[in-house]
């Protein structure tokens, strides 16, 4: 059992660091795919550029790849969430198991 206590809380920084990991990632996309994206449907939108190419991108941006880019963040947000879940059931499983071993201990320890 004194294992997997230590097993556990080694685990955890290391949960924490694909958590934040995560999440950069995630500001990645959203910087570097997403908002580029609206951006350049706000410039064609706002007249840079016009006719049946212009509209086609449009279409094209907003309808595939600016939804594609969105699911992809989500699926992230979504991962994330689930790892943060699996950490929270790894402290309430850490904290049952020490207060199990020291009410073990106490028990065994007790002086009548």
């Amino acid at each position: 059992m004194a294992i997997q206590l230590i097993f556990i809380r080694m685990a955890r920084p290391v949960v924490q660091n694909v958590i934040s990991q995560m999440l950069k990632q995630r500001r990645i996309v959203e910087d570097q795919a997403f908002n580029p994206m609206r951006a350049m449907v706000q410039t064609v939108v706002g007249g840079v550029w016009r006719g049946a190419g212009a509209n086609a991108f449009v279409e094209e941006v907003s309808s595939l790849m600016i939804p594609g880019v969105g699911q992809v963040m989500e699926h992230i947000s979504q991962t994330t969430s689930n790892i943060q879940h699996a950490a929270k059931v790894m402290d309430r499983a850490d904290e049952e198991v020490s207060q199990l071993v020291s009410s073990r201990l106490i028990d065994t320890f007790r002086f009548y």
